[in-house]
This record gives structure tokens, C-alpha cells and sequence, in this order.
């Protein structure tokens, strides 16, 4: 069994749709980034990463490539499990947490589980997805940006 942590943020911007878990949020900004800025599944896909020793997102999928401008981070995701495939590893489990003020993200967290269960070809119950606030302190109190963590445990198929 191996254990890997990831760990993203993203700034608010005006003139980009909200997509977390692969899921369109209905939110007056967005998240800047190269890719569609997916804080839930760039942290996941960290952890996965971390797990297989491969590095991480910015290495693996680096934002200097033009062929990832705008990306639909669940592609890269995919990208990510087919590693662990090749790898001979399968997802234990995956336990990650957005940190975000506002929107409020508890109707679109059942959508994000399902979405990121079929990406990984795994069971929706080894997916759980939280969200909590930071009682407005730091940059995602502050209603700056959202950041996200998750931790997954792989084991050997």
C-alpha cells in the first residue's frame, strides 16, 4: 500500500466558470489557471502522483504546454489513472476537502464523487469529497481563491 497528499489553490477571476469535481458551479467568478483550474482534481491528481513517486501535476502536465491551455482537468485526471494501471495500482480510497467561503458546494459534492469515481474506475463509496470554510481568514476567508487537499491510499493489484 502507498499513501500520497496533494495540495492546490487558485485565485478568483471574473471571466472564467467555476469547475470543481469536474462540475460547472453556478458562482459569479471562476478560478484562474493554464487548464480549467480545477482545485479538487489538480490536488487529487497530486495525490496520486505523490503515491506513485511520478512527481506532480506541474511536472507531469506542465502549464508552459500550449496543448494543455484550457484542458478539461477530468482528461487529465483520466491520464492520471491510467498511470496507476500501468503501475499495477488500484485507489483504496481518496479523501480530499475544498476550502472555499463562498460558493456553498454541498449540492454539487454528490455530482463531484460520481464524476471522480468514474474517472478513477473506481467505486463511488472510495470517493469522499468535503468542503469547509476558513470562518473568513486566509486568502479563501477572504473570498480570494479556493484551495484544495486530498489524500488517497493505492494499493497493489
Amino acid at each position: 500500500m502507498r499513501i500520497g497528499y496533494g495540495y492546490d489553490a487558485h485565485q478568483f477571476s471574473v471571466d472564467r466558470k467555476l469547475i470543481l469535481g469536474g462540475v460547472d458551479i453556478p458562482f459569479h467568478k471562476g478560478l484562474w489557471g493554464h487548464s480549467d483550474a480545477d482545485v479538487l482534481i489538480h490536488s487529487i491528481i497530486d495525490a496520486i502522483l505523490g503515491a506513485l513517486a511520478k512527481g506532480d501535476i506541474g511536472t507531469r502536465f506542465p502549464d508552459n504546454d500550449e496543448s494543455y491551455r484550457n484542458i478539461d482537468s477530468r482528461i487529465l485526471l483520466r491520464k492520471s489513472a491510467g498511470l496507476l494501471h500501468e503501475e499495477h495500482y488500484r485507489i483504496c480510497n481518496l479523501d480530499a476537502t475544498i476550502c472555499a467561503e463562498n460558493p456553498k458546494l454541498q449540492p454539487s459534492i454528490p455530482l463531484m464523487r460520481q464524476n471522480i469515481a468514474f474517472d478513477l474506475n473506481c467505486d463511488i463509496s472510495q470517493i469522499s469529497i468535503k468542503a469547509t470554510t476558513e470562518e473568513g481568514m486566509g486568502f479563501t476567508g477572504e473570498e480570494k481563491g479556493i484551495s484544495a487537499t486530498a489524500v488517497v491510499l493505492i494499493t497493489k493489484v
